[in-house]
């Protein structure tokens, strides 16, 4: 799905400046043969690898999102778990100079049903991958949402840093 119309309709007003989003991100999993699988997408404009992610439209719930998600970029079903970590993103500056800065919801999800497979022009390739042996390139931020959820903790992580002192304990 191309930049949402309410994103556009606010750069037309504010330029490049920076915005302050919500973002959502689904790490949706299933048992594999080889334990735990994530589904990734690997972005068309980049080539990087990601979890299932967007930004979270006006009134919408950010579970909501992840589902939404799921559906436009992989073709699959999936059930949302719970939220297992909140944190806020560095800026991120996009080719045409726009910044945004995003509070991300990162939740584990469940995959339902679908086969997954490209279903969107933001997506180049969709595969499931082992938990340990997750594809490449993929930032180190992607790779500590998707720890975070593997490893399910009991409360919410709150914040970039404590969700990689967590996950930096379980390597």
């Amino acid at each position: 799905m191309p930049t949402p119309d309410f994103i556009l309709d606010l750069r037309a007003k504010v330029g490049s400046m920076p915005l302050w989003l919500s973002g959502a991100t689904a790490v949706v999993l299933r048992e594999g043969a080889d334990g735990p699988e994530v589904l990734c997408v690997q972005r068309a404009d980049n080539g990087s690898w990601t979890a299932i992610c967007g930004v979270v439209d006006p009134g919408e719930d950010p579970h909501v999102t992840c589902v939404r998600e799921a559906a436009e970029e992989a073709g699959v079903e999936i059930e949302v778990e719970r939220l297992v970590l909140m944190a806020v993103t560095g800026t991120v500056t996009y080719p045409n100079a726009d910044q945004t800065n995003y509070l991300d919801h990162t939740f584990r999800a469940r995959w339902v049903s679908g086969e997954a497979h490209v279903a969107d022009d933001e997506s180049a390739t969709v595969g499931w991958f082992a938990a340990h042996r997750l594809p490449e390139p993929m930032s180190e931020q992607m790779r500590t949402r998707i720890a975070v959820a593997l490893y399910n903790p009991a409360d919410v992580v709150l914040g970039a840093e404590a969700a990689q002192r967590l996950t930096s304990t379980r390597a």
